[in-house]
């Protein structure tokens, strides 16, 4: 998500409705890091606006995802996450802590075909675990 007003622009040209609750799930993912899920979204907006319903928080996700403001990640195994960052970039998905993190390799190559097949999108998960966990348990050793 390049930027709230861009963001907001899109949505207005293809009809949806900018409500305060959908302002505040697009405003919580800009500039967001931390790859949240629904339900993350959902608890943190929720503390802004006590009344929104998972169901706002989630049409809202699905709309950003239709106007390609953020990318779906299916990194772990029990929830979706989203990333408002739509630049071309890998992820890595710490085992220990569960954190999931934006890797941005020198080599990574856009890909536009692959074995004759017109390739629209790629994305690159890594698992293993983080530098942070790595250091915590040597310090246990």
């Amino acid at each position: 998500m390049e930027n709230v007003k861009d963001c907001l622009s899109k949505l207005k040209a293809k009809g949806f409705k900018l409500t305060p609750q959908r302002l505040a799930v697009i405003e919580h993912l800009e500039g967001n890091s931390s790859h949240p899920s629904a339900s993350d979204l959902f608890e943190e907006v929720k503390k802004k606006y006590p009344m929104i319903s998972f169901a706002t928080v989630y049409n809202t996700l699905r709309i950003l995802g239709e106007v390609q403001e953020i990318k779906q990640l299916t990194i772990g195994s029990d929830k979706v996450n989203f990333d408002p960052n739509t630049e071309q970039h890998d992820h890595f998905f710490c085992r220990e802590c569960g954190k999931i993190m934006d890797v941005f390799r020198k080599d990574n190559p856009e890909v536009k075909e692959i074995n004759g097949h017109c390739v629209h999108e790629c994305q690159i998960y890594f698992y293993g675990i983080c530098s942070e966990c790595l250091k915590a348990s040597q310090k246990e050793e």
